[in-house]
């Protein structure tokens, strides 16, 4: 089969190659899928530039997440399955012809579901679900703060925050994104080129604090973030896209922004810090997986949630694909088609 291989780390037309490999085998409880395409996200960018520590050994098939037909199945795996059309997480190998799961991180969808949609609800969609309705449920009335907020996961979680009622701060880049998240109905967008965001926040909260905020960014935002979160309130951590540098220096530099918690303060205060692995969710508790997928998949259905898809990209295109996410200039999801 055809993968695109990462032989090395930088920049991905230079690192990235397409090479022959042998088709996975499935082991018990796994599927293999035939890929139709593959959805990208921010993990996918960091891995190439050799800033994800949990992406695998070079050279290496990364990818977190495919759509298409199950075509074989190992022991212990519901024959049901055989042939039906998925979208799927994937422990890396998703950026391949073929590519194998566990046969429970995965949700059966319609044949005419679009690619970009069934590939959002994977990854995005299960994080935004995972976080706001399982880690952290949302109350009517809370004041949720959410950065990166026209991206993948951000649009997912603008959406569900509105549905529970929640008074929402989006964070985004640009006019274009700030147009679209108002479209969305959020009231509070703020552009982070005009002015920094959290003076912003402040003047806009008042006397109030935030009670939750949804921080993709970390670094310098995490502290900036903690000092306007109430009683009561939680810290959601889903990504570091602050990170630039690779190596030691460049990670202490990224820790280091993010200042010193001390638990007996965020006791004192009932403060919590919550932090999301999907790829550790979905290693220890792939049912959780499929339960996210499902709720957000049937919720798509029923005409409750709206998703964007910046475009679609023939397979030769991923390097080009990649440098589009990773400028910040991608609004929703980005997917490649095989």
């Amino acid at each position: 089969m055809q993968a695109w291989t990462l032989t090395a780390h930088g920049a991905p037309e230079r690192v990235l190659r397409i090479q022959q490999h042998a088709r996975p085998v499935p082991g018990p409880g796994q599927v293999r899928i035939k890929c139709e395409g593959f959805g990208l996200n921010y993990a996918d960018v960091m891995a190439v530039r050799g800033l994800y520590r949990e992406a695998p050994p070079l050279p290496s098939i990364l990818g977190y997440e495919v759509v298409g037909v199950v075509d074989e199945l190992g022991a212990d795996v519901p024959g049901t399955l055989l042939g039906e059309r998925v979208a799927a997480l994937t422990r890396f190998g998703g950026f391949a012809e073929f590519a194998v799961t566990d046969h429970r991180a995965l949700v059966v969808i319609p044949a005419d579901m679009p690619l970009g949609v069934a590939a959002a609800m994977t990854t995005q969609g299960c994080t935004a679900w995972y976080a706001s309705r399982v880690l952290c449920p949302l109350w009517e009335g809370e004041r949720v703060l959410i950065h990166a907020a026209a991206g993948g996961v951000g649009q997912w979680l603008v959406q569900l925050a509105l549905r529970s009622g929640c008074e929402v701060f989006a964070i985004a880049g640009g006019s274009r994104k700030v147009d679209h998240l108002r479209s969305l109905g959020v009231r509070h967008v703020i552009d982070r080129y005009d002015q920094d965001p959290h003076d912003v926040l402040r003047e806009l909260l008042g006397s109030h604090r935030l009670d939750v905020s949804f921080n993709a960014v970390g670094g310098g935002s995490f502290p900036a973030d903690m000092r306007l979160i109430g009683s009561g309130g939680r810290m959601v951590l889903y990504g570091g896209s602050q990170r630039a540098a690779s190596g030691p220096f460049g990670t202490l530099r990224f820790v280091w922004s993010m200042g010193l918690v001390i638990p007996i303060f965020l006791m004192m205060r009932s403060r919590s810090i919550l932090g999301i692995n999907m790829l550790r969710i979905a290693e220890h508790r792939p049912d959780i997986i499929a339960q996210c997928m499902g709720a957000i998949g049937r919720l798509y259905e029923a005409g409750g949630l709206h998703v964007h898809v910046h475009d679609t990209f023939d397979i030769d295109r991923l390097p080009e694909a990649l440098n589009m996410l990773a400028s910040g200039g991608s609004m929703g999801k980005i997917v490649v088609r095989w």
